[in-house]
């Protein structure tokens, strides 16, 4: 078991003096911990404390930590380009947008790239509305769902379904309307001929991991047929392989007009891409959006070694089978224990609820047990772990849940 962390840790105890006096509190009280190293699927803190990360930087860093071939390709490319603007053609950027155009099975598909999902998100609803301006029949109303997650730029954050992300910033960006998810009869009369576009997350990471009902998601795309809505699938967390297919797109069947990356695209780097299919595409002219660090060499190079390591190593069927051996897991300790009410996710990307607001007490006694994760609320812990994660780390992490399960108290 670690020591408990801030114990004696004068490196610790001296960036959380400073960060409490210069950073902005966004953050609140952060975990008691100063993450110095990574390797593989371990953190290492300032008191040389090991953890299995089983967080995974929020679904970000899909290799782990210092992995071989990503942190070559970031080396090699800094040496050469690190920047050179959007005025020129750069051969990583070009590159990484068909290799994702091609992945996205989007017909006539093209990709613009930012920095982070909430660029991308506002980049597809700014796309959205520049499509149906252009065809001369102007649309604004954008739908989502209630409890979702977008982003946290203005127009994002008025998308997201939970006003406690937005209701400080008021006035909002006008157009937006939110429906129940997974509620199929209320869907159908929100979506109409003044709809511009629906965009869904095909799991709603950050208001508990809770899937889309497959009959749902699909009633959606009909309906955004038969209205001409635009569908955008936000993959921001479950890209990149996270839950067993390239897409979670693909376990659903859907053909969205757009679908939405960033998190684990480059593996630690900032990075986010819209892809669009050809109609949809066809929203932007020339001079309608930019960005001064989208696509940079350097982002795009570390975002083709995230491509070429996921398809040498099989992680996307990785993420598969570690994903079922996870919940199996989970779900025996509940059977064990009695105390997890639910197990839910797709590939490696899980949540579990306690049948008591004991989450937090869980995580930070999985932190004493070397073991990191995340939680929503009270009642559910969070699992992103990279998507390397192998069978033995899946048995250390179960061992260790189980202990601290044991000593809850009753």
């Amino acid at each position: 078991m670690t020591q408990n962390p801030s114990t004696n840790d004068t490196v610790y105890a001296q960036i959380s003096a400073a960060d409490e006096q210069y950073f902005m509190p966004v953050f609140g009280k952060r975990t008691p911990l100063c993450i110095v190293a990574g390797h593989g699927v371990y953190l290492t803190d300032s008191a040389d404390n090991q953890y299995l990360d089983m967080i995974g930087g929020i679904a970000v860093n899909v290799l782990g930590h210092a992995h071989p071939r990503l942190t070559a390709a970031i080396c090699e490319q800094a040496k050469r380009l690190v920047h050179c603007s959007n005025y020129y053609y750069n051969i990583p950027q070009t590159q990484l947008a068909e290799r994702l155009a091609l992945l996205s099975g989007l017909p006539g598909a093209h990709v613009f790239f930012g920095n982070s999902g909430a660029e991308v998100n506002e980049a597809a609803i700014k796309l959205a509305r520049g499509y149906f301006y252009y065809q001369g029949q102007p649309r604004s109303k954008i739908i989502s769902a209630v409890k979702s997650f977008h982003g946290r730029t203005l127009a994002t954050a008025t998308a997201t379904g939970q006003s406690k992300y937005s209701q400080a910033f008021a006035p909002l960006p006008a157009g937006f309307e939110h429906i129940p998810y997974n509620d199929t009869r209320v869907m159908l009369s929100a979506i109409d001929h003044q709809t511009c576009a629906v965009i869904m997350e095909l799991v709603q990471g950050e208001s508990g991991v809770i899937p889309a009902d497959p009959e749902y998601m699909h009633m959606i795309e009909k309906r955004c047929r038969e209205t001409g809505a635009l569908l955008i699938i936000d993959e921001i967390q479950t890209g990149i392989g996270r839950t067993g297919h390239f897409l979670a797109s693909s376990h659903y069947g859907l053909q969205p007009d757009m679908i939405t990356l960033a998190k684990g695209l480059a593996g630690g780097l900032p990075i986010g891409a819209i892809i669009a299919n050809g109609k949809a595409s066809s929203g932007f002219h020339i001079g309608d959006h930019g960005s001064t660090f989208g696509g940079n060499p350097l982002v795009c190079r570390a975002g083709l070694a995230v491509l070429d390591e996921l398809e040498a190593s099989h992680l996307v069927e990785n993420a598969a089978i570690t994903g079922t051996l996870l919940q199996n897991g989970i779900r025996e300790l509940s059977r064990m224990t009695g105390l997890i009410s639910d197990v839910r996710g797709l590939g490696l990307m899980i949540g579990f609820e306690l049948n008591k607001p004991v989450a937090p007490d869980v995580k930070r006694a999985l932190i004493l047990e070397g073991v990191l994760v995340g939680s929503v609320g009270d009642r559910i812990v969070r699992l992103l772990p990279p998507l390397i994660l192998e069978e033995s780390h899946v048995e250390i992490f179960l061992q260790k849940l189980k202990n601290v399960l044991e000593a809850l108290p009753v």
